[in-house]
């Protein structure tokens, strides 16, 4: 039945999108169809925020690049943000319908160590509709239904930045020395890419969706889209994220300092 359908998979088209992008449900560093259904062995994100975890996050990426502990703070970072935002910017971009990652509502673990981290959702994620989506009749607690586009926008930067990406970066600084436009310049480069990857699966124009959520999260002026060789959009960072200082160094596309 329909209605049942929406009433059990609020996250539908996020998962949609996901398994346009990468061609599989079996996504590593995430839990699959994001929702973690058995809690043992997962903590909160609040446990990174507040700093019982986060030195061995810290470690495990020190121990993953060999760089610099801020070089390898930040490829952490760029790592954790960009997969904590994917699912926000594909449910935004895609249905209008974005789970509010509140830091409580994400959970982690460390013990698949072909992964730097592993992350998924509380079944109880809050999820923020439109009035037009169907999920908006469907009675469910985690449905918060807000009265059009402006105020969705507010919901997704109050839940992603302000409560969540914001003290994460403000808990890493207090680890190591690294600069928050730095970090920043990560998220707004995660979300970028994340859109121009799933562009041919999303509806509207990926350069219009990537100025909103951008401009929603005050992030617009640390990258760049430029022509790549055939005119398509391509991301260039006006921040880096240090992966040129590794012991093998990386210069990524659109890196800021490529000559």
């Amino acid at each position: 039945m329909p209605g049942r359908e929406v009433a059990v998979a609020p996250l539908a088209p996020v998962t949609a999108a996901l398994r346009h992008m990468f061609g599989t449900d079996a996504l590593p560093g995430l839990a699959p169809g994001l929702l973690v259904t058995d809690e043992f062995g997962w903590s909160p994100a609040t446990t990174l925020i507040d700093g019982t975890r986060l030195p061995e996050f810290l470690r495990a990426a020190s121990v993953r690049w060999g760089g610099t502990p801020h070089a390898c703070a930040a490829l952490a970072w760029k790592s954790y943000s960009y997969w904590t935002a994917l699912p926000v910017v594909l449910g935004w971009a895609s249905a209008r319908r974005v789970p509010l990652l509140d830091p409580a509502d994400v959970l982690i673990h460390f013990e698949d160590h072909r992964q730097l981290l592993t992350m998924g959702l509380r079944r109880s994620t809050t999820v923020a509709v439109l009035p037009s989506d169907p999920l908006a009749l469907s009675g469910l607690p985690e449905v918060r239904v807000v009265a059009d586009e402006a105020e969705l926008l507010a919901a997704l930067r109050t839940s992603l930045l302000d409560a969540h990406l914001a003290p994460m970066v403000a808990a890493i600084q207090a680890e190591v020395r690294i600069g928050a436009r730095t970090l920043l310049g990560s998220v707004a480069s995660g979300i970028a890419h994340g859109v121009l990857r799933a562009a041919d699966g999303l509806p509207g124009s990926s350069v219009d969706t990537i100025d909103t959520l951008l401009g929603a999260l005050d992030l617009a002026d640390l990258i760049e889209l430029v022509p790549g060789p055939a005119g398509e959009p391509t991301v260039q960072r006006r921040t880096c994220c240090l992966a040129f200082t590794l012991p093998k160094p990386k210069i990524c596309q659109g890196c800021c300092v490529r000559s």
